[in-house]
């Protein structure tokens, strides 16, 4: 090899190095420039036993089923506190008691998450329905409200065949929507009280998933709310409890049917939750005035704080957990 093929090469090699050091150096140049531009500082941690109100609360009164609406203090459902993560992005849910409570709390948390979403309510409760309609729509995703009373059985069968048509499809069920009125005795329940009790909180469940269990495929979810009643009953909601206990109970059983299926069935626990429940017969003016109060954290839970937990279960990184009840009561209660 001549002098001057020599000299070239070298020169090339030696353009080729500082190629490569320009391509190594590039990074830490943008990582400089980086530090010039703020971030936002991390959200404060929040002490949860200060963040929500604690009692005592005002005395107030609804006729059932009650309107969240018209609560003194108004709950918080995570109108504006629930940010999501597109964790059920393209998911399809219908969810019973959609305008209120925990059933509201998770159809906004599925909405943000990216499902389309569909809310049974009773006809009483459309003001408080609007608002979910609205807050899902604001999402861009589709919201169908099918008002109806599903202590029919018919009408069961019909909620479910409007959301499929409605949605698209169905793959995700919360069967949440519940009756509740305390009596102190067993004597002060009426044959009527404890028959709408049974059928609202046993007997739809069992139309809706049956209605519905043909359109589910391997990696839906169903999902029920049970209550730390299931457990360790009062002795006012004699009625209330018996349900809770079923709840529990066939979500179960039915995990056990429905695993070979691919199809998940877990239940949500709540403690006292700040809801219409309790302002509409659920619990006596006394007990509202302190409700919470007896709970490790000394406050009511807020159905926001449960909206995660139903995300969780109808999530597909929750693929293993089936048969199971989520607590979420305050630091008391069962489980």
């Amino acid at each position: 090899m001549d002098e001057k093929n020599t000299m070239n090469r070298r020169k090339a090699i030696a353009g080729l190095g500082v190629g490569l050091t320009a391509v190594v150096a590039s990074p830490v140049f943008a990582e400089d420039g980086n530090k010039d531009q703020k971030t936002p500082p991390p959200p404060e941690i929040e002490d949860p036993t200060t963040k929500y109100p604690k009692p005592p609360f005002k005395g107030q009164s609804q006729p059932w089923p009650g309107l969240a609406g018209q609560m003194d203090p108004r709950p918080d459902h995570g109108e504006k506190s629930y940010k999501g993560s597109g964790r059920l992005m393209g998911r399809k849910a219908l969810i019973t008691g959609g305008d209120s409570g925990m059933g509201r709390a998770a159809a906004i948390a599925y909405a943000r998450e990216g499902a389309d979403v569909a809310i049974n309510y009773l006809p009483a409760e459309e003001p408080d329905a609007r608002e979910v309609i609205a807050l899902i729509k604001a999402e861009g995703r589709k919201a169908i409200a099918i008002p109806g009373d599903i202590t029919d059985e018919a009408f069961c069968k019909r909620l479910v065949t409007v959301a499929v048509e409605g949605l698209g499809g169905l793959d995700i069920v919360v069967s949440n929507a519940a009756l509740q009125q305390t009596k102190p005795s067993i004597l002060d329940i009426t044959s009527e009280q404890f028959d709408r009790t049974m059928k609202t909180n046993i007997y739809a469940p069992f139309w809706i998933i049956k209605a519905a269990l043909p359109h589910l495929k391997p990696g839906s979810a169903i999902i029920g709310t049970s209550s730390e009643q299931a457990t360790d009953p009062s002795a006012d909601l004699y009625d209330y409890a018996q349900t809770k206990a079923a709840t529990t109970n066939y979500v179960k059983s039915l995990a056990k049917q429905l695993a070979p299926k691919g199809i998940r069935v877990n239940g949500v626990a709540p403690g006292p939750i700040w809801t219409p429940l309790q302002v509409s017969g659920g619990a006596t003016q006394e007990k509202l005035k302190q409700f919470g109060g007896q709970t490790p954290m000394g406050r009511p839970g807020q159905p926001a704080e449960l909206a995660s937990i139903y995300v969780q279960l109808a999530a597909s990184d929750a693929s293993y957990a089936t048969g199971q009840i989520y607590g979420a009561a305050g630091g008391g209660g069962q489980p």
